[in-house]
Order: structure tokens, then sequence, then C-alpha cells
């Protein structure tokens, strides 16, 4: 189940209100350019892409925490019955479907890596959770960037970058741009496109 547009911006303004910081206007940056990947590729719903997009990262709302914002917001969306946003909340971090190449502090309770690697283990990666990667690893919080800026910007930050998952990256672009024939920044207006 999902939420409606609206209802999925209204959850973003109030987690904001929670936790302020950039990783909401990353959160719309990864909405839009979902949307727009999914208009160009006609078997995706480039409003459910929106919206899985808009809320990937809605863990965030209970603080700063790394490898945690994937099991809260994992946990947040199953509690409000949006089990296909949870989905991507967990998803979205692990293009390679283990948590060996998460990038940040692992800082879980047991239980909560527990239910990450539990629940990730049971689940098939389908078009939705590809498109979500891709879109996280191209929005930036003030624009879309190059797949490359971004994990530049991500090892710059916390120190290293696994090859294996940069590697995935690229591919999960290249995946794209075959279904859709068309180059990923062009789809999304990577040069006219400022937030």
């Amino acid at each position: 189940m999902l939420p409606t547009r609206k209802e999925a911006e209204l959850l973003l303004k109030k987690a904001e209100k929670c936790n302020p910081g950039q990783w909401g206007n990353h959160s719309r940056i990864t909405a839009y350019c979902a949307e727009q990947i999914a208009a160009a590729y006609p078997i995706l719903n480039p409003e459910k892409a929106y919206i899985l997009g808009l809320l990937h990262d809605i863990g965030r709302k209970f603080g700063t925490r790394h490898l945690g914002h994937v099991s809260d917001g994992y946990c947040y969306m199953m509690s409000l019955g949006f089990d296909e946003v949870a989905r991507i909340c967990l998803t979205h971090s692990f293009n390679n479907k283990t948590i060996d190449d998460y990038i940040g502090k692992f800082d879980t309770s047991a239980e909560e890596l527990n239910i990450i690697i539990k629940e990730l283990n049971k689940i098939t990666f389908d078009e939705y959770d590809k498109l979500i990667q891709l879109c996280d690893s191209l929005a930036g919080a003030e624009e879309v960037l190059k797949i490359e800026e971004r994990m530049e910007d991500i090892k710059r930050r916390y120190g290293s970058y696994p090859q294996k998952k940069w590697n995935k990256n690229i591919e999960i672009k290249k995946y794209f741009e075959t279904k859709t024939g068309k180059d990923i920044y062009t789809i999304v207006g990577k040069e006219n496109c400022k937030f």
C-alpha cells in the first residue's frame, strides 16, 4: 500500500520538523528523478515512483542515524501500513543486496540489524527498488548530480566508497538507459534542474 502524493508530501514535511537537514531536499530531488525516469519507462508508474523516492529516507525523521535510518524508516512505514514504501526504505541502501558495502556507521541495535538482514533476504529487487537506488545516487541536496559526482561526494564525507557498490550504481544507470532508450541525464534534465 502507498500513501497518496499529498500524504507523502505531508509525511516528509512533518519529518523535516523533527530532524531538519539537507536530507529533505535530497528526498525531493530523488522523487523528481524517479518520476521523470518512470515517465520515460512505460512499465513504471510515475506517481508511485515519485512517492517512493520522496519517502525513501523517511527514517531520518527519528534523528541523525546512519544504518539506523533504514530500520527506522522500514518500521515507521510498516506501522502506517505503507508496505511498498517500507520496502524502499530498506532496499535503497543496498544495491548489491548486502549490508557489507553499507557506507556509514552501523548504529543499529542487534534487533534492528536482524530486521534489516531478515527482510532484505526475503526480497527480490524489482524495477522500483532499482529505480530508487539509481535516483538516490543522482540526488544531491540542491541539484541533480552526475552519478560519479554523488559517489565522490559520499566518498569525501565518509572516507571510502566500495568499488563493488560504485560499479553497481553505474550498471543500474546503464540498465535504465537501455530500458528507456535515453540518456538518464537528459531524462532528468540535469543541466537545467536546480532545487
